[in-house]
């Protein structure tokens, strides 16, 4: 298990959201390669949950996770995270807020959602995702909701980028 020292968890949407919008693969090598430098030094994870919905595609994203961050994608299915992961399911069913589409579709245990929390949960890492926290939400759970109410610490992507002192 890698250790890690500023720990924060990324979510499939930072990674495809930089890869077909800001920092593409093929124009902004600097933000790929400090992912995987800052993941060599236990600094950013990701987790098998979120390389499965990479995999998904068939793109320059799909290609770099496979041969450049694959080995920092770690294992969910746990008995710590499954018992985190639980909670956060348990909880999400309670909330008369969302509709059943939008907590079934959270509870998908291919979700990475749930998963990614219940990580940095276990973990005590800053979840990294691009979602808001939405007090109206109905259709949808959104990742910032859940971890406000389990006291998990997320940010955005520019947030990490500072806070890890990146630079172009």
């Amino acid at each position: 298990m890698l250790k890690l020292i500023e720990p924060y968890i990324i979510d499939a949407n930072i990674f495809m959201e930089a890869s077909r919008k800001y920092y593409g693969l093929d124009f902004a090598k600097p933000f790929w390669d400090g992912l995987v430098d800052f993941a060599k030094a236990g600094r950013v994870v990701s987790i098998d949950k979120v390389y499965d919905e990479i995999m998904k595609g068939n793109d320059m994203l799909k290609d770099w996770a496979d041969s450049e961050f694959k080995i920092f994608f770690q294992k969910t299915e746990t008995i710590p995270i499954t018992e985190h992961y639980a909670e956060l399911v348990l909880w999400v069913e309670s909330e008369s807020q969302y509709n059943q589409i939008a907590k079934n579709k959270f509870m998908e245990r291919a979700n990475a959602d749930a998963w990614a929390i219940a990580y940095a949960k276990n973990h005590k890492c800053t979840l990294v995702t691009s979602e808001v926290p939405d007090s109206k939400a109905k259709i949808s759970v959104p990742m910032p909701n859940v971890c406000n109410a389990f006291n998990v610490i997320y940010c955005d992507t520019f947030k990490m980028l500072r806070e890890l002192n990146f630079q172009f």
